[in-house]
């Protein structure tokens, strides 16, 4: 869990850098251990023995999704996103208006657009988007 948040954090701040520096090392890893490993499904991909990319999934929820910046544009993403698709159905997701590399990666991977917000309910206040596949 103590990689799966190292990646979230390395992966989070060098996308959103506006939004560095909200949380610590050791919430971060709090975050892992206490919610996504006890309500998630958690798969990663390795380079060797170091951890490159994760994703947490349950239900038909995608609940974070990173990659390293320096593993970014292999297929690590379309790889972990691909185990949540074949476990699912339908898959809801949310994430930041001003990620548009995020858009786009979903949207090019059959991800439709649902609503937007004013992100007033998320914890970064930052505006957000979901999005919505179903298996065709």
């Amino acid at each position: 869990m103590d990689a799966a948040a190292r990646v979230h954090r390395l992966a989070f701040d060098h996308a959103l850098p506006w939004l560095a520096g909200m949380h610590t090392h050791d919430e971060d890893r709090w975050f892992y251990r206490e919610r996504m490993f006890k309500t998630c499904t958690l798969w990663g991909t390795f380079d060797r023995d170091v951890i490159t990319g994760m994703i947490a999934f349950h239900d038909d929820w995608i609940e974070q999704l990173y990659v390293l910046p320096e593993a970014q544009g292999r297929g690590v993403g379309t790889e972990l996103l691909d185990v949540a698709k074949r476990a699912s159905e339908r898959l809801h997701l949310w994430t930041f208006q001003r990620n548009v590399r995020a858009r786009r990666f979903y949207e090019a991977r059959g991800f439709a657009f649902i609503e937007e917000t004013d992100g007033a309910r998320n914890e970064e206040k930052e505006p957000d988007v979901r999005y919505l596949w179903t298996h065709l």
